[in-house]
């Protein structure tokens, strides 16, 4: 094994794509027999930090990340840095980048090598890390100030014709008073870090200023101030002016004071000044004029709202659409406008929610990785953590994200219609239960029904993970036909007694290295071992059956494993090959991960109903079993794996 790879993962809310990029990066790494080191940078702080020795016996680090991570302790070493969403879709071809020579050592100040992108966009990509990073040191405010509303909401609030009300010499007034506090810190820390994304520690406070001034319209002479949009432009402003003041040469004297005196001051004079005289007042009449025009919104009008909204919400789970609809709804809340909350509160917890369901109402559609992360998926929906449904995305786009987003959109158009209002910058139930909710049970209403809907809809459009019913562990065992167990292959006998995997295998059915390159290179050869015990007749027709298979939906069943199978008059009797590729081979699973170990099952056809559902039963309960999966991996013999395979009834 080589010198180590190190890489660090971060994501704006440092919740979900964080871990996912480290862990399918530490996968990726042990199929590459590489050893990596993986940091977190997640919303509970740095986990598994990398250590000054580790850099130094690194052959590259990786930085997968959507916001800014520092990279001054990686001089002098091979350094790639690309999206979180790069970490976790392409972890490998990540790890294999970071090892090629394409990627160069980095220099202090110089910009680090990227992952490959798409032509033209780059700099779209620049621009949403560094709006990605505000927003992930602004999220824990909002979360605090929100919840402490809530609380106080919940515990000391009383009931008026007018809402929930907290009585001016009640302590949860004063807790009440904290929550606005840390909410109220919204704009200026979403300012100051879109500067530091930029810039760097100088540009911090400029923008921390800057996003002040702009939501305070007091200094230009708003009622309303410019909200969270003049808190991004701010942001930017600031990190340009910065960035380009930085780069004016100084003389050498003033070089050491430049970034906490010169720099700092000249920004912020420069960025106020703009803000103040110039684009505050006409930012923040937009801003309240949309306001306004959000307000005076009814009908027709107010279901589209609710649709795009819900629709933003669901539509990349925690990415910048979300963000987006989030902040606006966040913004409405500090003008007095909770109406505009309330659906985007729904839509939150509506994706994770309606997954998890899917799972429990349709065992047989997931793979008990998927009903495991159904589980999760449900309890981070009941906090408000849309996140929770990534991991279906990510596996099955095409059928997963247009279902939460109509369940999203039906949950925002109900809370619309019937006026529910947060009076807090979250979601989900946590904040109904918690008190900030207005017609609380209408709330209940819209998220059962969108997460509902998204349940059934995305069960509708999945198949079952195999139509012959892989995993029927959940099922009773079927009957199967007795007979006479045949010693020599005769093509009248099609039934035999089944009562574990070795009644139907033997050691010449069984190939520890398989040769083949392709998927369809291993089913030849494996077919080859059916032909050679006489198992089939034809090895072109049990051919034909397997690919027909293959066309229906992938037999790679995930974890390593493909399973592929055919019934076919061509087949003299039920035989089972197991072979194992051990550097894997493309099965297009339904995880993406190669297969290496692959049983291909041939039946003949007037007896496949039977034999065909008990083979796969038993090999869906054994291989459930991680122990039992990596120890057949690692078999070096035939014999070794006969022995195995005999304990598979």
């Amino acid at each position: 094994m080589g010198k180590k790879v190190l890489a660090v993962t971060a994501c704006p809310v440092g919740i979900a794509h964080t871990y996912m990029a480290a862990e399918n990066l530490q996968k990726a790494a042990d199929e590459l027999g590489i050893d990596i080191k993986v940091e977190t940078q997640g919303s509970i702080g740095v986990e598994n930090e990398l250590t000054a020795k580790d850099i130094e016996e690194a052959e590259a680090i990786i930085i997968a990340s959507d916001k800014e991570v520092s990279k001054e302790r990686f001089v002098g070493k091979k350094l790639l840095v690309t999206g979180v969403q790069d970490g976790i879709r392409r972890p490998k071809e990540l790890i294999q980048k970071a090892q090629s020579g394409d990627v160069p050592v980095y220099k202090a100040g110089e910009k680090a090598a990227g992952a490959p992108k798409t032509k033209g966009t780059e700099r779209e990509n620049q621009i949403y890390k560094h709006l990605m990073n505000g927003v992930s040191y602004m999220i824990p405010f909002i979360v605090v100030g929100g919840l402490l509303i809530a609380i106080a909401l919940a515990i000391g609030g009383e009931q008026t014709p007018g809402g929930i009300v907290i009585p001016e010499d009640s302590a949860w007034k004063s807790i009440e008073s904290i929550g606005a506090a840390s909410f109220s810190f919204m704009v200026p820390i979403l300012a100051g870090f879109i500067s530091y994304s930029i810039a760097d520690r100088p540009g911090l406070a400029p923008g921390m200023i800057g996003g002040f001034i702009a939501a305070n319209g007091s200094f230009y002479g708003s009622e309303a101030g410019a909200g969270f949009i003049g808190g991004i432009i701010a942001g930017f402003l600031a990190g340009y002016v910065t960035l380009a003041i930085k780069k004016i040469n100084v003389p050498r004297a003033v070089q050491s004071v430049m970034p906490i005196i010169f720099i700092p001051i000249i920004a912020t004079l420069i960025v106020g000044s703009v803000f103040i005289f110039l684009i505050g007042a006409p930012v923040a009449a937009v801003f309240e004029a949309l306001t306004n025009w959000l307000a005076s919104m009814q009908g027709a009008s107010e279901i589209v709202l609710a649709l795009i909204l819900g629709a933003m919400i669901a539509v990349d789970m925690g990415g910048p659409f979300n963000k987006v609809a989030f902040l606006f709804g966040a913004a409405m809340i500090a003008e007095g406008n909770y109406e505009i909350m309330g659906p985007i509160a729904v839509a939150i917890c509506i994706p994770p929610i309606g997954m998890g369901l899917a799972t429990f109402l349709s065992r047989r559609k997931y793979l008990p990785a998927e009903r495991e992360a159904g589980k999760a998926s449900f309890t981070m929906g009941l906090f408000g953590i849309t996140e929770g449904a990534i991991p279906f995305a990510a596996q099955d786009p095409f059928r997963v994200i247009p279902s939460i987003v109509v369940g999203s959109m039906v949950g925002s158009v109900i809370a619309m219609l019937f006026d529910v209002g947060d009076r807090v910058a979250h979601g989900g139930p946590i904040v109904a239960v918690l008190g900030a909710v207005d017609n609380v049970l209408m709330f209940f209403v819209a998220a059962v029904i969108g997460a509902i809907v998204t349940a059934l809809m995305v069960n509708v459009l999945k198949k079952d993970i195999y139509e012959e019913e892989v995993y029927i562990e959940d099922k009773e065992p079927q009957p199967v036909k007795t007979g006479a167990e045949a010693e020599q292959p005769k093509p009248e006998t099609t039934t035999q007694e089944i009562h574990k995997l070795t009644d139907i295998t033997n050691l010449n059915l069984i190939e520890t290295n398989l040769a083949g390159t392709s998927q369809e290179e291993v089913i030849d050869e494996m077919i080859q071992k059916l032909a050679s015990e006489n198992v089939i007749s034809s090895p072109e027709k049990f051919k034909e059956a397997i690919l027909a298979r293959e066309k229906q939906s992938s037999t790679g069943i995930g974890m390593n494993i493909a399973i592929p199978h055919g019934k076919s008059p061509a087949v003299n009797r039920p035989a089972v090959v197991f072979g194992i590729k051990r550097d894997g081979v493309d099965w297009k699973s339904l995880d993406g991960t190669d297969a290496k170990l692959i049983f291909m099952i041939a039946v003949p056809e007037e007896s496949a109903g039977d034999a065909h559902l008990k083979i796969l039963q038993m090999l869906s309960r054994r291989l459930m079993d991680d122990q039992f999966r990596e120890k057949l991996l690692h078999v070096n013999t035939k014999e070794e794996a006969y022995q195995l395979l005999d304990t598979i009834q």
